[in-house]
């Protein structure tokens, strides 16, 4: 990833300041600074971690495409394997499915959950404004769900299909997810990593932002007129889904991603709350997982953190776990990694579970402007993996003994009451309960 600073020359000139994403200049040129180099696919898979992959064109007459990764040992085992569509983040505006950053992170993907990964190229803003991004989500699932590839028709299970995506991927996720439940699509799952939602009205985390971090409010409170061309603002329900809206939802498990650091967080946990309390009605698994001490986009650029590995870990097990039987309309829960697997019939009748934190090393939050900026600075006219581990890698110092950061279980508690020695009452301020890894 590469971070340009022409900018600062032309400052003067600048229209919108999106940074560390875009710039606008009053002249109409869009400047792109958040951008990876693009990696080639390759069918051979110990060119790349023993995944293969191949590029393919969805709609020529939109130009959507995906690139597919295919993990071999999982594909030589001669069962079908889980189906992930896969839509990269990026505030609607930059990224690729063909860049290193998430040609990386579909990898790894593919490689620890054994799944078969369709991950999409769709148009970005301004170019192509919202809803475009929508229109090409959802005609790369309508071709994913026809298996006209031969990847596809030979080695993937129609029956686990999941949707995934981070930040603007994830809302792209959601909303897609809505329409396959309005369409008769079957999906099995959603995975909905830091999402972007907003709205016109703040709420308190987000008014006591303090600038800090990736996403600074104001600037996020610029992203989506930018994005829509101006033709909506930020109390677009696509911003803040609507209760009627999430009851729609078909697929059987949601799993929301947040982290405690990022600006989006409690509009991530709003949205799970939403759906956790409609599955207590009408069956499905509701999952939330947080990284404490975390920012946006951690786990994509520094991937051997400590935290990056357990939210993968995490995403893995939601999507190889076995499906449970069905419970009557009740509220499916799990524990992975070796634990029992606990199910209630209702959310009512369910006890509440302790608060679990799982402490794990990290190193000092880096974010994504300034892991930008040391790369042009130490790696100009480089694309050195080594270059890149150096710079973000979770090798280095060893990190604080003071600070132990993980994932926790329990009820989603916005006034972090589920920090040590509050667990009780948090948990009756907040009817309802999650199990989480």
């Amino acid at each position: 990833m590469q971070a340009n600073k022409s900018f600062v020359d032309v400052v003067d000139e600048v229209d919108l300041d999106l940074s560390p994403f875009l710039i606008r200049y009053k002249d109409g040129r869009i400047e792109r600074l958040l951008r990876s180099p693009f990696i080639a696919a390759s069918e051979n898979p110990t060119a790349n971690r023993g995944v293969g992959t191949r590029d393919v064109v969805i709609d020529h007459g939109t130009g959507v495409s995906a690139r597919l990764f295919l993990p071999s040992r999982a594909a030589m085992a001669g069962r079908r394997l889980p189906l992930v569509v896969y839509i990269h983040g990026g505030s609607f505006c930059t990224e690729s499915a063909f860049c290193r950053t998430y040609h990386g992170y579909a990898t790894s993907l593919a490689a620890n959950a054994g799944a078969l990964v369709v991950s999409v190229e769709y148009r970005l803003a301004p170019e192509h404004p919202i809803p475009a991004a929508y229109d090409d989500a959802w005609s790369a699932l309508k071709w994913v769900a026809s298996l006209a590839d031969p990847w596809l028709a030979d080695y993937a299970d129609p029956r686990r299909t999941f949707l995934a995506g981070d930040s603007a991927g994830g809302n792209i996720v959601y909303h897609t997810a809505a329409r396959a439940s309005r369409e008769g699509i079957d999906i099995e799952g959603a995975i909905i990593v830091q999402p972007y939602f907003w709205g016109a009205e703040r709420l308190p985390s987000e008014a006591a932002s303090d600038g800090a971090g990736v996403f600074p409010a104001d600037e996020v409170d610029l992203l989506w007129p930018f994005v829509t061309a101006g033709q909506a603002g930020n109390d677009d329900p696509r911003l803040s889904p609507p209760d009627e809206e999430i009851a729609s939802l078909m697929c059987r498990r949601v799993l929301v991603a947040v982290a405690e650091r990022d600006i989006l967080r409690e509009r991530g946990c709003r949205l799970f709350a939403g759906i956790r309390d409609y599955y207590a009605r009408t069956g499905g698994e509701a999952t939330l997982v947080e990284s404490e001490g975390e920012d946006h986009g951690f786990h994509l650029y520094s991937p051997l953190r400590a935290t990056s590995r357990r939210l993968m870990s995490s995403i893995v097990g939601f999507i190889n776990q076995p499906p449970a039987p069905e419970l009557n309309g009740g509220l499916h829960w799990h524990a992975w990694e070796g634990k029992k697997i606990n199910r209630t019939s209702t959310m009512t009748t369910a006890p509440t579970p302790k608060p679990m934190i799982l402490g794990v090393p990290r190193r000092p939050f880096r974010d994504v402007f300034g892991y930008g900026m040391d790369m042009k600075h130490h790696c100009s006219g480089s694309s050195s993996t080594t270059c890149m581990a150096s710079t973000i890698g979770g090798r280095g110092k060893a990190a604080s003994s003071k600070n132990n950061y993980g994932l926790f279980s329990g009820p989603v508690w916005p006034n972090k009451a589920y920090r040590k020695g509050r667990p009780a009452a948090a948990a009756a301020a907040l009817p309802g309960t999650h199990h989480v890894i």
